[in-house]
């Protein structure tokens, strides 16, 4: 029987120190990314926003998460302290309701480069969740973000669920 390789947190040195991975021996290659992050509300909430077609006095709750999803993915090596400043080819939020209570946001990014952008669109996807809290809370602060998880990759060495 063959056996796994074990395998070894990426972002700590032979010393266990934190450290950036050095991608510079990786080949060039498309690679994409896809993660999702739902927000639930409460079943007056819900009523409500679908009533105003999500608008809040704030304006549209779907385009301004957009735009706040897709400037987090292009800045997400600012707040991630090893990702790689990247240049981003395309990025595809998209935000609608799951059920009667529950908006799914899904983020797909995609570039051409040494590394993946799994953070990128787990990023993108989770501040646009962040940005509809921000705009409904007034309404309550019983809405719940999460799960956020990755749903695929393409491109690098290990391809993963569904993503391109």
């Amino acid at each position: 029987m063959k056996r796994k390789p074990v395998r070894k947190l990426s972002h700590l040195d032979a010393s266990g120190r934190p450290a950036m991975v050095d991608v510079s021996g990786k080949a060039v290659s498309v690679r994409e990314a896809v993660a999702e992050c739902r927000v639930k509300f409460p079943p007056v909430v819900a009523t409500q926003l679908r009533a105003s077609g999500l608008r809040s006095a704030k304006g549209g709750i779907v385009e301004t998460a957009i735009i706040a999803g897709t400037m987090a993915v292009k800045r997400t090596h600012e707040l991630i302290p090893f990702c790689h400043p990247l240049p981003i080819d395309g990025v595809r939020i998209g935000i609608d309701w799951h059920g009667e209570r529950e908006l799914r946001i899904e983020c797909a990014v995609k570039t051409t480069h040494r590394t993946g952008v799994e953070m990128e669109a787990l990023t993108g996807a989770t501040v646009a969740a962040l940005t509809v809290y921000d705009m409904c809370k007034a309404l309550s602060h019983a809405i719940v973000l999460g799960p956020a998880k990755l749903l695929g990759k393409r491109g690098g060495r290990h391809d993963f669920g569904k993503a391109g």
